[in-house]
């Protein structure tokens, strides 16, 4: 039978074409060079649109940078050095007190001293734990490390402790910045918190090492990158730091090469150790400070410290102190009360330290008592082991250091302040003429600073009278010295209004650009912000309604709820919509699909992690407590569930067009399946180890082994399989002949042969079931980094993105301006983009930096490994998003009926690039109304806290979308569509 006999049924519905003349070699060649020429055309019109989309990308990124460039807020640093034959002030170096001998500015109290930094040590983790409303009962981190609290209280000649409050960014580096140079931090620390480069200026340790001492570092590898050179070689031990899982390398390490140095005999070795502990932070960071693994290490620092003042001697000093401390999670990065807290605990085993009034000899309570500024350490040492206060300095000694052990001397606090205040206005000086800032003497400093000179001249015998003029001055001092930090702190929060000017033009202009380049096509006379219809409308408002609510420091903390709203206004408005609709299947099928969404966007709100600003009126439950990091044993389960029921759920969409051919198979129903069971299998595993359910019987040795091989084989799955299933497989639709029946009352021979046909199944949906595939990939990718009820999340933004397909396919809303059935408006693509904001909260995280979850870059890791560990951060943190923005050319191809027009493969781009642009220009308006709002309340109380913290993610969120359509999205729309063309035909 020839060729010409057999009709072909293209199916889901035996869509009958007949088939065309015999073809000659003639023709073949013909159809050959014109398939060509179709996919040169194709692969030029992509390449051109990919050009366009990415001078998009440019301008965002440039925009960006100009306005960072002028928000972000940097200090000069000056070259200018301390040096001991250079005394601010002239005062004695040597008193009659045996205690102390010759310094440098001032009589020395100490020739060595211990500098023990536990990282995170907050300041209620030292005091003794008392009931209040909030907590009534003791805590895990409560009565664990009590040896300085005991020992301040009992001693206080010998030791003192009290709050130590950090200037945010909590980050470890930008606080070893400020504890050892004595400057405040600009918030641009924090960015290089994973890169630090060496301190140029100034600082405690270079006056050290300009004295020819030696200095041992033991612990924490950033004081390496800050310090380099510095340190003896020999002695001392950096360690890696990011390795938050790990709770006991480090300080196992540092213990067992500091308590020999503290022997005898090993004295004359070193001058001053800095030892750098990070179980406490660690444990923070992977538990929570809610957690018997927090006890444990507090109780361990506590005996550590024991050890260490049983061994020092009297010429050493022993200094405890924390960086920062934590949130109730155990994360750190912002500026709430329990970031900035730490504790400083000063000890001798010589009696030389007091208090001013008697009041003050018992510690604080609690860290709003009495707290000092943690840049007032760098005068204190300095003036406590005899060295020059580092230049650029402006601290204040600290008053229990120098007060006389038997009352206070207002003598020897009015001498350190006066040096360092000369030191500070020396620096004030040199700082005023490098920044040509010309300042206006204040008229009050001014006053503080010449009264406090002219009772400090007289030099005469010391009488009551005298120690009145003393305490005078002193308090003088310490004005002045409140009235300059004050000065500085608003100084250097000077703006440069200029970039922040030109940065907003920019994106302005990027946003003009986008609008243009949606309208910029032929029969594309769609621009995306100018509403064409009620969808539109609904799309633009949105966006723009979301935007001005930035202006709100509350609308921002509680953006979260927001989105809920937005998505339930969705689900109910497609549901009316759905019930009007003409056809009974698209009545039914919308309506079900609509409250389907509306009561998954539900779900998806138990899950939830509060920030600070939310409580007492919001509950976590994304971990098994707001005070922990780990999940509660029951959601454990959870992953397993989700192996069984979203693949189930995916291969019923695919059965619904008869589209479960191919790769659709092995892709999703073995290794989409085998890859979450293995992301289950890790997840037990790491709550195994968590809460030491196996350590009777496996040694954590094989624990990690076997957690880091499920992680790996996960990702494997994803990226390796996943990658090659969607470069090489073919359509989802099944090829085969059957026999038609006969007509009924055909006039004819009815003993003819009935002709085959060709069945093809999988037709209705051909675009959209090969495109889907793609999702899979990273649902996996993210899921893995997530803890099981992140997981949870991401199953469920999977399934309401099937479901928001349908939704648009049965109200006509899916894109396509080449088709009468299609439509032009951006609902799809941006509640794509809603529905991923609102999953990004709901998997855990919040706009802060404490709410980044740095764990996951230790998945399938032992250390940070670069390039990966920062790619798995922004995987953990975007995940929702990016999965999401994967998902927009969806909203073209779903259900996007075969074109015969010769032209059909730039039509489906055109479209595709439409849609993107569509899902941009959502992340493209919030980010410009997050820079315009942080910039005009630059001046705000919350911009710190929430607004600048709002924009940075709205920034680094715009430019990872950007990278995410251009190389995932519409690469994969590129092999999609000739995948698809070689097959029906381009």
């Amino acid at each position: 039978m020839s060729k010409d006999d057999i009709p072909i049924a293209l199916c889901d519905e035996h869509i009958e074409q007949t088939s065309a003349r015999p073809s000659t070699h003639q023709d073949d060649r013909t159809r050959g060079e014109a398939t060509k020429r179709r996919v040169t055309q194709f692969k030029k019109f992509h390449a051109l649109n990919g050009t366009l989309f990415f001078a998009l990308c440019v301008i965002h990124v440039v925009g960006i940078f100009f306005f960072t460039k002028g928000f972000l807020l940097t200090r000069l640093i000056l070259d200018h050095k301390s040096t001991c034959d250079a005394p601010p002030v002239n005062v004695s170096r040597t008193n009659g007190d045996s205690s102390t001998v010759e310094g440098c500015w001032y009589p020395r109290k100490f020739n060595k001293a211990v500098i023990i930094v536990i990282d995170a040590l907050r300041y209620d983790f030292t005091v003794p734990f008392l009931p209040s409303e909030i907590d009534k009962e003791a805590r895990q981190f409560h009565n664990a490390f009590p040896i300085l609290y005991d020992t301040a209280k009992t001693m206080p000649k010998n030791a003192f402790l009290l709050p130590f409050i950090a200037d945010p960014p909590t980050t470890t580096l930008s606080r070893l910045k400020g504890l050892t140079t004595g400057t405040l931090p600009t918030f641009i620390d924090a960015g290089s918190n994973f890169a630090g480069t060496a301190i140029e200026e100034d600082n405690l340790l270079a006056q050290m090492r300009n004295l020819g001492k030696t200095i041992v570092h033991l612990g924490d590898d950033t004081w390496q990158s800050l310090f380099p050179g510095y340190f003896h070689e020999n002695l001392s031990h950096p360690y890696d730091s990011f390795n938050v899982w790990d709770l006991y390398t480090v300080d196992n390490g540092v213990t067992s090469h500091l308590m020999p140095l503290l022997k005898s005999h090993n004295g004359t070795q070193w001058d001053y150790i800095f030892a750098h502990f990070l179980g406490v932070d660690h444990a923070g960071h992977r538990y929570g400070p809610d957690h018997p693994a927090m006890n444990d290490k507090l109780q361990e620092m506590n005996n550590v410290i024991l050890h260490i003042m049983e061994a020092i001697d009297d010429t050493t000093l022993l200094v405890v102190l924390g960086d920062h401390g934590m949130d109730s999670k155990g994360d750190h990065g912002g500026e709430s009360d329990k970031e900035v807290e730490a504790a400083l605990w000063l000890y001798s085993t010589r009696p030389v330290f007091g208090r001013t009034h008697a009041d003050f000899v018992l510690p604080p309570v609690n860290a709003k008592i009495r707290p000092i500024r943690q840049i007032d350490l760098v005068s204190t040492l300095s003036l406590l082991l005899g060295l020059p206060i580092p230049f650029n300095n402006i601290g204040a000694p600290i008053e229990e250091a120098f007060s006389q052990r038997n009352g206070p001397e207002w003598r020897a606090l009015a001498t350190v302040n006066q040096i360092a205040v000369h030191q500070i206005h020396k620096y004030q000086a040199k700082y005023s003429e490098a920044r040509n800032l010309n300042l206006d003497p204040d008229p009050h400093q001014n006053a503080l600073y010449e009264s406090a000179l002219s009772l400090l001249e007289l030099d005469v015998t010391t009488t009551k009278n005298d120690e009145a003029r003393f305490k005078e001055a002193y308090l003088a001092l310490r004005q002045y010295e409140d009235a300059v930090l004050s000065l500085y702190r608003q100084l250097w929060a000077n703006f440069n209004v200029g970039d922040m000017a030109v940065g907003v033009i920019i994106l302005t202009g990027g946003l003009v650009y986008l609008s243009a380049f949606s309208a910029w096509k032929p029969k594309m006379n769609a621009c995306i912000l100018i509403p064409s219809n009620l969808w539109s409308g609904l799309a633009v408002f949105f966006s723009i309604s979301q935007s001005a609510g930035f202006a709100s420091n509350s609308y921002t903390i509680h953006e979260d709820s927001i989105l809920l709203f937005f998505l339930t206004t969705f689900g109910l408005i497609s549901c009316t919509s759905s019930l009007r609709q003409s056809e009974v299947s698209d009545r039914q099928l919308g309506t079900m699909q609509s409250i389907f969404f509306t009561l998954l966007t539900r779900a998806a709100s138990f899950s939830r992690l509060c920030r600070e600003e939310q409580m007492p009126g919001c509950k976590s439950t994304f971990y098994a407590s707001s005070n922990s990091s780990t999940s509660a044993p029951w959601q454990v389960f959870l992953p397993f569930i989700i192996a069984i029921l979203l693949p189930a759920f995916i291969k019923a969409r695919y059965k619904g067009t008869a589209s479960y051919f191919g790769p659709a198979g092995f892709w999703l129903g073995f290794c989409f399946r085998v890859g979450l069971l293995l992301i289950a299998i890790y997840w037990v595993l790491d709550a195994a180890d968590n809460g030491g359910w196996l350590q009777q019987a496996v040694s954590f040795e094989t624990l990690k082994k076997a957690s880091l091989t499920a992680s790996r084989c996960a990702i494997v799955i994803a990226a390796f399989v996943g990658s090659i299933t969607i470069a090489q497989a073919k359509p989802c639709i099944d090829v085969s002949l059957a026999r038609q029946k006969p007509i009924e009352g055909q006039v004819g021979d009815n003993t003819r042969q009935a002709k085959p046909a060709v069945i093809i199944l999988g037709y209705a949906n051909v675009h959209g079931k090969r495109y889907l595939l793609l999702l899979p990939i990273f649902i996996l990718l993210v899921s893995v980094l997530l803890p099981p009820m992140g997981q949870f999340s991401m199953a469920i933004c999977a399934c309401q993105i099937l479901c928001l397909l349908e939704i648009l396919d049965t109200n006509g809303l899916t894109i396509s301006m080449s088709t009468s059935s299609g439509a032009t408006t951006a609902i799809g693509p941006t509640i794509l983009a809603i529905l991923g904001s609102f999953h990004f909260f709901k998997t855990g995280h919040q706009a802060t930096l404490a709410s980044i979850q740095w764990n996951a870059a230790f998945v399938p890791f032992r250390t940070i490994t670069y390039p990966w560990s920062p790619i798995l951060i922004i995987l953990n943190s975007f995940g929702p998003q990016i999965l999401c923005a994967a998902a927009v050319p969806l909203t073209v191809l779903w259900k996007r009926p075969i074109s015969k027009n010769p032209g059909w493969m730039e039509e489906v781009l055109r479209d595709v690039m439409w849609a993107m642009l569509a899902h941009v220009s959502y992340y493209a308006i919030i980010q410009l109304a997050t820079t315009m709002w942080a910039g005009h309340l630059r001046r705000h109380l919350m911009l710190y806290r929430v607004f600048m913290p709002r924009y940075l993610m709205s920034s680094a969120l715009l430019v990872v979308i950007d990278v995410v359509l251009l190389v995932v999205a519409w690469g994969v729309v590129r092999i999609n569509t000739l995948s698809i063309g070689e097959v029906m035909g381009y």
